[in-house]
């Protein structure tokens, strides 16, 4: 890696070889040639704008060059019917683009093939809805809560500090405070870079109880009580599983447990710590419940819901048993998708484990429907959420509001390297290496999480008064369609069915594989 400070010690020595070029005049050839390089190379590391640049002086140029004529080989690609650009990249490019203020209107129309399977897309209505000015926040806190909070739509989805970078968490956590929507903390503590800025925090507790944990890996209680007190705890949320690594634990090597990461989370410092898959501190549908009971009186009554993965229906079935026994519910539930991203998941759990996230919305959706609970339980998707239409999309398939971390992540700049894994993440975010993370500016970054979620809301608001819609609560399966095959068009309300509201209570649910799994359950 070329490092930054070689470019300090080029101007040093450049200003000697302009002094060696007034006694030695082949020096001045050199200092033609190297001169300006040098100082490209300053003005590279001086720039705040671009961290790329500045943790690669001149070489990160290269990059930039190729991004900028990107449109055109795109084309070319097009035009040759090589599919070399997956519809992410185009996700991607919406997501700079509104993160620093570009403009997103594109000449020629669509480069997608419309007639392709799986192309979806909105009805949009002749019907004269004027965009909502402002975003409708939705309620989260059920009868036991003592103090609901008002989220965003869209919010930014769990990433722990440890996994980010100090500077990459900063800048997430100034960038929803100024956009006043939530940060999700990861299952690795609060963190001093997480209360920057005053954002509204959902502390998520995951199977190491970091940051409320004995010393022995178990849940302590009173740290809990304390840390949960804090005014920007708004929500807490209890983590399953996630789609990255569904029932799979994970490792943090004794070398990533520095004094402040052991600080936060409750560990040794430079000791290996084993996250199990499962937690301890409950076991069954009841015990789960109870222990949202428990963690909802010990926060002082703040909304506490969870997270899973979705891997079969039946258990989805024995937790919504559990609720009608025990009259406990969760303020909300937090759905993830098999797809979901994280730089710690062994390959085959990432690729195969897990249920993919629209069929685990709309399953999750339908089990509190068929239960008869849905109007007392919020649900968060979460899952590759770039755009205003995935919000829709989402919604459409029984989703009150949308978690983002890949989203977030490009807007402060991620290029998708995959070196979130190897401590070598040459934007700084996924890095606790000093070296890479010090170049990330806070304020610029923040400004771009902030452009990006405000951009996409208003995408959002926009794309609900071309459908007809006055909010959010009346979208559903009907308004929008996909291309299941060249000649066949079918609308999500064909595609994914709903349940009647208490449908598996009453016998009224007219699935055979429903009725069976909610008696098993």
């Amino acid at each position: 890696m070329v490092r930054r400070w070689f470019y300090f010690v080029s101007a040093g020595t450049l200003f000697l070889v302009a002094v060696m070029g007034m006694l030695w005049p082949p020096a001045l050839a050199a200092l033609a040639v190297v001169g300006p390089l040098v100082g490209l190379g300053i003005y590279d590391v001086v720039q705040r704008r671009r961290t790329i640049l500045r943790n690669f002086p001149i070489l990160g140029h290269f990059r930039y060059g190729f991004e900028a004529i990107r449109p055109e080989i795109q084309q070319y690609f097009v035009e040759s019917n090589i599919d070399a650009f997956p519809i992410e990249r185009e996700m991607r490019s919406i997501v700079y683009r509104r993160a620093k203020g570009q403009l997103e209107t594109q000449p020629f129309g669509t480069q997608r093939d419309v007639y392709r399977d799986g192309y979806e897309w909105a009805a949009h209505s002749l019907t004269d809805v004027a965009v909502l000015e402002e975003e409708p926040r939705i309620r989260v806190g059920g009868r036991e809560c003592r103090h609901p909070y008002l989220a965003s739509r869209l919010n930014i989805s769990a990433m722990s500090f440890g996994a980010l970078s100090p500077t990459a968490v900063r800048a997430l956590a100034l960038g929803a405070k100024k956009g006043g929507f939530s940060l999700n903390t990861g299952e690795g503590g609060i963190s001093p870079h997480h209360r920057e800025g005053g954002a509204d925090l959902v502390w998520q507790i995951g199977t190491g109880y970091f940051g409320c944990r004995n010393a022995d890996g178990t849940f302590d209680s009173g740290r809990f009580r304390a840390e949960a007190a804090a005014d920007q705890v708004r929500m807490i949320e209890l983590k399953l599983s996630q789609g990255a690594k569904p029932g799979h634990g994970g490792i943090l090597p004794a070398p990533k447990v520095t004094p402040e990461i052991a600080a936060i989370r409750g560990l040794r410092p430079f000791e290996t710590v084993f996250s199990p898959p499962r937690h301890s501190a409950f076991a069954g549908p009841v015990g789960l419940l109870e222990f949202v009971a428990r963690l909802r009186e010990l926060s002082g009554g703040k909304p506490v819901g969870f997270k899973l993965s979705v891997g079969r229906r039946r258990e989805v079935l024995s937790v919504c048993k559990a609720m009608r026994d025990t009259g406990i519910a969760p303020d909300f539930v937090t759905v993830d998708g098999g797809e979901g991203g994280t730089g710690a998941a062994p390959l085959e759990f990432a690729n195969s484990v897990g249920m993919p996230a629209r069929d685990a919305w709309i399953l999750v959706h339908n089990a509190l429907r068929g239960a008869g609970l849905r109007d007392q339980v919020r649900l968060f998707a979460s899952g590759k959420i770039f755009t205003g239409f995935h919000m829709i999309r989402a919604m459409a398939l029984g989703a009150d509001a949308c978690n983002s971390a890949r989203g977030m992540m490009l807007a402060l700049g991620c290029i998708q390297a995959l070196r979130c894994n190897n401590d070598t993440c040459p934007t700084g975010i996924a890095t606790q290496n000093g070296a890479l993370y010090r170049t990330l500016d806070v304020p610029d970054k923040s400004e771009r999480v902030f452009r990006f979620h405000r951009e996409t809301v208003h995408s959002f608001l926009e794309l609900l008064a071309a459908m007809g819609l006055e909010g959010p609560e009346e979208i559903s399966g009907s308004y929008l369609f996909r291309r299941i095959s060249p000649e066949t068009v079918k609308s999500f309300e064909e595609l994914y069915e709903v349940l009647a509201d208490g449908a598996l209570l009453n016998g009224s649910c007219p699935h055979e594989g429903w009725r069976a799994d909610w008696e098993a359950a």
